[in-house]
C-alpha cells in the first residue's frame, strides 16, 4: 500500500471519528473506509489519536465511536497484525480464525431467530467450529508453552474454554427445542464470552507465545495442528513452504534378539517365560526388521497398523506421569495431537477432571487399585473409558493405559450370532 493511501485512510479514520463525536452521520464514509482500507496499524492509530487529542475531541467515551471500532476498526487492526507472520504460521492461523469468528458473529445477527431460524442455525453451526480452535490450543499450543515454563493457560484458560462449551450446548439445546427466544438470549451471552476470549488471546496469550516459542516449536506445532483441523474454510498453506527433496531410504530398525542358554534352562528347573525361549525350529518367515514380542514377531509398521485399526482410543502414560504414546484411530472419540507427547498427564485434561485423574494415578502407584471405569455420553454416543495400571513382572508400577470405546451399538446386541451376516 502506498504512503498516499495510508495517509488517505488515516484522514478518513480521523474524519469519521470527528463526525461521530459531533453527532453527525458517517454511514457513507464508514462504508467506503470498510471496503477500501485493508488494514490499520497501531502506529497509524496512534497518529490519529494524537491529532484528535490536539483538537480537543473527546472520543474515547463516545458510544458511536466505540461501536465503529468494534464493528470495523478492530478487524482492520487484526489484518495488519497478520502481515508479520508468513502464511500457514500457527499463530497467524489463530488470528485468521478470530477474524473469521468475528465475521460469523456479525453475520448471524442479520437473521432474527424468531423469523429466520434456519439461517440462524446455519451460522451458529459455523460458530461452533471454535471447538477446533480450542482443541488446538489445549493439545498443541499449551504443551509448547508448558515446556518453556508457562502453564497458567493450561490451568486457567482451559476452564474458560469449558465454560464457553457449556454456553454453546445451552444455545444448541434451545435451537433443537425450537425455543428461538431462549436461543437468542443465550447466544448473546455466548458471543460476548467468545469475544472476551479472543481479546485475551490477542492481548496476552499469542504475544506471550510469540516471545517464548522458537521456530522449531512452531514447526512442530503445525504438524500436530493438521491432525486436529482448523476453523478455516480452506486448509492453511504449508508451513514452512514445502521443498521437494529426494527421500533418503529409511534406516533398518535395530532388532535385538534374546539369547538363551538352553542347557542351563533345562538344568535349573526355573520357570522361563515364553518370550525368553528361542524357538528351536526355523520359523517359516523372515524375521529381519521385526521385533520379538512375548508371542510372535511384528514389524513396527505392523504394530502401528494394528493400533490404527483397533476401534479404541488408547493413550499410554509412563511411571513418571508423562504421555508417551497415543494411537491414531480412524475416528477418535477425544482429540489428541503430537503436542501431548512428553506432556505431564495432569495438564492433558480439563481442570474440572484433573483431581479425578490424579487420584487414579495415585491409587495405581500405591497398588491399591488396578482398574477405573467411567461411562459418559459424548455427542449422542455412549462411551466407556477405562484406565488400567501397567505393571511389570515384579508388580512395579510402570504407568497407565487409558482406553476409550464407543459402546453405543454394543449395548443393543442380544443373543448369539454364529453366522456371517454381510447382506
Amino acid at each position: 500500500m502506498s504512503e498516499f493511501l495510508i495517509e488517505s485512510h488515516r484522514d478518513a479514520l480521523q474524519e469519521i471519528i470527528q463526525l461521530l463525536c459531533h453527532g453527525e452521520s458517517a454511514t457513507d464514509l464508514i462504508a467506503k473506509f470498510s471496503s477500501d482500507c485493508d488494514s490499520v496499524s497501531q502506529d497509524d492509530l496512534a497518529l490519529v489519536f494524537k491529532q484528535l487529542d490536539a483538537e480537543g475531541i473527546d472520543f474515547r467515551e463516545s458510544k458511536p465511536v466505540i461501536d465503529f471500532f468494534h464493528h470495523v476498526v478492530e478487524e482492520k487492526i487484526a489484518a495488519d497484525q497478520l502481515k508479520q507472520f508468513p502464511a500457514g504460521h500457527p499463530l497467524r492461523v489463530y488470528m485468521e480464525e478470530n477474524i473469521l469468528l468475528r465475521s460469523w458473529i456479525k453475520q448471524i445477527w442479520q437473521f432474527n431467530p424468531l423469523e429466520d431460524l434456519d439461517n440462524f442455525k446455519l451460522y451458529f453451526n459455523k460458530i461452533c467450529k471454535v471447538e477446533l480452535h480450542y482443541q488446538r490450543k489445549e493439545n498443541q499450543l499449551f504443551p509448547c508453552l508448558e515446556k518453556h515454563g508457562w502453564d497458567s493457560p493450561s490451568k486457567n484458560m482451559w476452564a474458560f474454554h469449558d465454560d464457553n462449551r457449556a454456553l454453546i450446548k445451552t444455545v444448541r439445546q434451545a435451537l433443537d427445542a425450537g425455543n428461538a427466544q431462549s436461543a437468542e438470549q443465550s447466544a448473546a451471552n455466548l458471543f460476548n464470552e467468545l469475544e472476551r476470549m479472543m481479546q485475551v488471546e490477542e492481548q496476552r496469550l499469542l504475544p506471550g507465545a510469540l516471545e517464548l516459542l522458537d521456530e522449531e516449536d512452531w514447526l512442530d506445532m503445525r504438524t500436530g495442528d493438521e491432525e486436529i483441523g482448523w476453523m478455516l474454510e480452506q486448509t492453511p498453506p504449508p508451513f514452512p513452504v514445502l521443498v521437494e527433496e529426494e527421500a533418503a531410504p529409511a534406516p533398518e530398525p535395530e532388532v535385538v534378539k534374546p539369547t538363551v542358554n538352553h542347557d542351563a534352562q533345562e538344568n535349573s528347573g526355573d520357570y522361563v517365560h515364553p518370550s525368553q525361549v528361542k524357538p528351536k525350529k526355523k520359523l517359516p518367515f523372515d524375521t529381519a526388521g521385526m521385533f520379538h514380542f512375548d508371542e510372535g514377531y511384528m514389524t513396527p509398521e505392523q504394530v502401528n497398523l494394528i493400533f490404527t485399526t483397533l476401534p479404541l482410543d488408547i493413550t499410554y502414560v509412563d511411571e513418571n506421569d508423562k504421555v508417551l504414546f497415543y494411537n491414531r484411530g480412524q475416528e477418535r472419540l477425544f482429540p489428541r495431537s503430537a503436542g501431548i507427547i512428553g506432556r505431564a498427564v495432569h495438564l492433558c485434561h480439563p481442570p474440572k477432571s484433573v483431581d479425578t485423574v490424579l487420584r487414579i494415578v495415585e491409587e495405581f502407584k500405591k497398588g491399591t487399585r488396578d482398574v477405573a471405569d467411567f461411562r459418559i455420553n459424548v455427542k449422542g454416543r455412549f462411551v466407556m473409558i477405562r484406565y488400567f495400571a501397567v505393571r511389570d513382572k515384579q508388580r512395579n508400577y510402570r504407568g497407565v493405559v487409558e482406553m476409550s470405546q464407543d459402546i453405543t451399538d454394543i449395548q443393543t446386541l442380544e443373543g448369539e450370532q454364529r453366522l456371517l451376516d454381510w447382506n
